[in-house]
């Protein structure tokens, strides 16, 4: 019988490892996935703003065109 208590203790150790170490793993990519959301959508919402900005001084300048 404390053999089989003695194992069951071992596996509740490794399991709790085990998660530990998903949770790590689950944070790393939560935490690359906002990160690489923010590096793409960031820059398209700036360039909302920037290209008509942009264009209103190509076409404003009288170029001729």
């Amino acid at each position: 019988m404390d053999e089989i208590l003695q194992k069951l203790a071992e596996q509740k150790a490794k399991i709790d490892a085990i998660y530990k170490s998903v949770e790590k793993t689950r944070k790393y990519f939560l935490i690359t996935l906002i990160a690489s959301a923010a590096f793409i959508i960031l820059p398209l919402i700036a360039l909302l703003f920037v290209i008509p900005s942009f264009i209103k001084t190509i076409t404003g300048n009288g170029l001729g065109l």
